[in-house]
This record gives C-alpha cells, structure tokens and sequence, in this order.
C-alpha cells in the first residue's frame, strides 16, 4: 500500500484514495463531499469512472444511439440531415442515466429489450471503457496537481471494477497500477445492505455490466427456468433476476481487491460528514490492516 502506517497517511502532502464497492453504499456520497468541501480543508479532486466512461470513451455510442432513434422520426431527421439539430447526452457525476439506458436489457424489444449478441456487444464496450477509464486514474492524478493545483485525490470507481479485474492475479495490469498510485479502499455492506439494495434495485431496475460467462450462464438459466426465449424474455424481470445473483457473485471478487488495499464499512461511512471525519476512518482502516496482517 502507499501508506503503510496511518502516521504515513496522516502526514502525507498528497493523499490518493481510490473508493470501490457495490453501488449505494457511499462511494459518490463521499467523493462529492469531499469535492465541496473548502479548500482550506485540502482540497480534494474528484475523478468519476463512470462519467470518463460515458463521456470521452463510449459519449460517441450513446449520442449516436439518440440519433439512430431520432431518424425514426420524419421531422427530426430532416433536421439531423441538415445539421439543424445537435444531439448529445447530458450525462453528470450524479446522473449516468444515459450510460444505463444505452447499455440496455436483453428481450422483448416491445419492452425495450435489445438482441441477446446486440446486449453482449454493448457490454463488450462497456468493458474495454471501464479498463481504459480506470487506467486513465494516473493521468488524472498529474492532472490534478499540475494543473489545477490540487493536492489531494478521490476516484469514484464503477460498481463493476471486479468485473474487469483479477485480483488473485499479482501481475493484473489494471491492480497494480491502482494500488502504486492509490489507496484501495472497499466499502463493504452487511446483508441488511445487500437486502436494501436488491429491495432498491427491484423498484427501478437498470442496466448493468457483467463478466460475459456469468451474463451468458444467467440469461441460459434463466430462459430455461422460465420457459421464455430472447424475443418474449421481459427485460425488466430479466435484470431484477440477475442482479441477486450478481451480488453474490461480486463479493468474493470486491474480497480479493481489498488485500490489495484496506477496508471500512457502510456503517461507518455514513457517519463521515467531513475531510477530517474521512481522514480519520482512512487513519483506523489502515491500522486494521496492521493488526490482521
């Protein structure tokens, strides 16, 4: 780890925090905290995965997907034809719903559903993006310093980062150049927590992105259970049905990311209000580490 000691932590000029975890449990809530917090608090520079994601490496699939719809309609194409129009997603930090809605949900297409192989191309995408956003953290990090003068750094990973990962892997290009240039730290959830969010996910069901032997296995499965083919699959019931097990098939892997790094609770982060709050529960996780090493 780049802070070996909490006093190396608490001393450092410089502090380079990487968040992961399973989406809902604090990784944005923190980083925007820390992102408004007063400069006289440190500073901190706020990189998001999932919009570098969505905005430089897949901005072009998603503005061209509006487009694709657009020219269903006779009034809009003529203008797109002419260039009277411009299209483009407004995606934040905080609403990535034109990420979600590209990735899309394999099934009936009358329910929005996409073509099983059309689904696993997006999610091909998807992967290659993530790697390289995620790989961009470093540049991010000189970025920051340079030339905006910040001393300090928060990357907001995607919930999917185990997925496009091997963390029992020493060599994973991806691990290593995180855990050189950042601290890892796993937010973990309890299974009240996992509960909540299946409960949460169940109300507003939204694409995700997934290891394509476990998406394949699950869409596999779950045709054979209930009886459906892609063409009458209900896309909403196929996602709410995969996301449990997804859930389950994520924390070994969020598990083995954290030997890399160290590890704090949900509980625990919703107790952080502020830069010093944080730094404090950075402070005890590393000390944990020490103690069970």
């Amino acid at each position: 780890m780049i802070y070996s000691t909490s006093e190396t932590w608490a001393k450092a000029e410089n502090k380079q925090v990487l968040l992961f975890g399973m989406s809902g449990l604090g990784k944005t809530y923190l980083s925007n905290m820390l992102r408004d917090a007063p400069a006289d608090q440190g500073g901190w520079f706020h990189y998001s995965v999932d919009y570098r994601i969505g905005t430089r490496y897949m901005g072009e699939f998603i503005a061209d997907n509006f487009k694709r719809e657009a020219m269903k309609i006779p009034l809009l194409r003529e203008l797109l034809m002419s260039d009277s129009v411009y299209i483009a997603s407004n995606i934040t930090f905080n609403n990535l719903a034109p990420l979600s809605t590209y990735l899309g949900k394999p099934g009936d297409p009358a329910k929005g559903g996409l073509p099983f192989a059309e689904y696993m191309k997006r999610q091909e995408q998807h992967r290659q993006a993530e790697i390289a956003a995620t790989l961009d953290t470093r540049w991010f990090i000189e970025r920051a310093q340079e030339l905006y003068g910040y001393r300090n750094f928060i990357c907001d990973t995607s919930g999917s980062i185990c997925e496009v990962v091997d963390p029992w892997n020493p060599a994973d290009p991806v691990m290593k150049q995180l855990s050189e240039t950042l601290l890892l730290v796993w937010i973990k959830g309890s299974e009240a927590h996992t509960e909540e969010l299946i409960r949460r996910f169940d109300r507003a069901p939204k694409p995700m992105y997934y290891q394509p032997d476990f998406l394949h296995m699950m869409w596999e499965e779950y045709r054979a259970t209930h009886s459906v083919s892609e063409e009458n699959c209900d896309p909403d019931h196929f996602v709410r049905w995969t996301y449990a097990r997804a859930l389950a098939h994520r924390q070994p892997r969020y598990a083995a990311m954290a030997e890399w790094g160290v590890t704090v609770t949900a509980e625990e982060v919703a107790g952080v209000a502020s830069p010093a709050d944080f730094s404090a529960l950075i402070a005890r996780a590393i000390d944990r580490k020490k103690l069970t090493a």
